[in-house]
């Protein structure tokens, strides 16, 4: 996870630099086709939906973090989830946690279910009632550790082994991780996915998606998928992730650092009735995370006295941006219930917890203190005054 050579290989790792002109940055092969030297040969490249250069220097780079053998880079995260979930036809069901990215279910409920694709929302966290629910039918089980937005932690380890024992696949999203922190494909996973729109471009200015996969048979079978179903990620925005992945240790220590720190803060103060945050010693799942991961991750979320008035909270952040996504160098404060997670029924929201006073902040790399000074503020003024 966190060292020297991981460190080393965010800088060098996949292709490093241009073997033709000795430029040090992957260059960027803004072409849609490349010129054949013969009829029927076998030419590295023949059109950009297939491979490209700059492009297969990123696969090649998140496959190398991950510790996989093939890496897929396309044009979402979502386009990401839509392509691994096409490995699987009508009958298949899908195990998803609990609480997962709003966009994760609303294509498996909305889409992929008219095709006759199944899934069944468990609880990934409880190996004894997820196996309950294992079946022929389940063909994988799909994670988030933590999960979005609760982040409820699940042993991703235990998980693939018991999805692996009942014939089906491991697949894991480490969005809020990244492979700096947690490696699920070294728990067992056998297919990792990333919105790398998130923590690995880091800078709010690229939209994207990774795959990475330790299977050879899958690898051939995701490659045809994303040849196929054509979702590619475009040459500039693959050189912009390889650019923003180059920095995601130096970031990504900044990020915990005032997680942290703001996490404290929050659990201090008489604005937040509840915190959820990996990193405390007493949070549920403290232990399995501390097991499969080197940090708590720069997620927080936290629900909001009554006492206060939401609303005003939202209307009140000024550092911090209202905004949907995370990861980048600014922070992001979002409500689940409307934003990310809207697409979950209101039913289904308030039992797992995804109630309407959530909140979800992203920790950025601002000053910390500046940070807390924000919320502080934004409490104040959203503080109920008695009549």
């Amino acid at each position: 996870m966190k060292g020297h050579m991981f460190n080393t290989k965010l800088i060098h790792g996949g292709v490093d630099g241009d073997e033709l002109t000795g430029a040090v940055s992957v260059p960027i092969y803004q072409t849609s086709t490349y010129r054949q030297k013969e009829l029927g040969g076998n030419a590295a490249y023949e059109y950009s939906r297939t491979g490209n250069p700059t492009r297969e220097a990123l696969e090649k780079l998140i496959a190398e973090l991950e510790e996989g053998i093939a890496g897929f880079a396309f044009a979402s995260g979502m386009a990401a989830i839509t392509t691994v979930l096409l490995l699987f036809r009508s009958g298949d069901k899908i195990l998803i946690s609990s609480n997962v990215y709003g966009g994760t279910f609303r294509i498996l409920d909305k889409v992929f279910h008219s095709f006759g694709l199944e899934y069944e929302i468990a609880d990934t966290s409880d190996l004894k009632a997820l196996e309950s629910r294992m079946g022929p039918a389940v063909k994988a089980v799909l994670t988030e550790s933590p999960a979005n937005p609760l982040l409820t932690i699940t042993d991703i380890a235990a998980v693939s082994e018991l999805a692996h024992r009942h014939g089906a696949l491991s697949i894991v999203d480490n969005t809020f991780m990244t492979p700096y922190l947690q490696k699920p494909l070294t728990l067992g996973a056998d297919i990792v996915v990333h919105s790398a729109t998130k923590y690995l471009g880091g800078h709010s200015d690229l939209v994207a998606g990774l795959v990475v996969t330790n299977k050879q048979e899958l690898a051939q079978r995701l490659a045809f998928l994303q040849n196929a179903a054509g979702a590619i990620l475009d040459p500039f925005d693959s050189w912009l992730l390889i650019r923003g992945i180059k920095t995601l240790s130096v970031r990504m220590d900044r990020h915990l650092e005032n997680a942290a720190f703001l996490a404290e803060f929050l659990r201090s103060h008489p604005a937040a009735e509840k915190v959820y945050y990996p990193g405390f010693p007493d949070s549920e799942g403290y232990n399995i995370q501390k097991k499969q991961a080197s940090g708590a991750g720069a997620m927080i979320s936290f629900v909001l006295s009554n006492r206060y008035d939401i609303r005003e909270f939202y209307k009140n952040v000024n550092l911090i941006a209202l905004g949907e996504s995370l990861g980048g160098v600014e922070s992001l404060v979002c409500h689940p219930a409307s934003m990310t997670h809207a697409s979950f029924p209101y039913e289904l929201r308030e039992k797992i917890g995804i109630v309407d006073n959530l909140v979800r902040l992203s920790v950025g790399i601002e000053d910390k203190y500046d940070l807390a000074n924000d919320l502080t503020n934004a409490f104040q003024k959203a503080e109920k005054r008695e009549a």
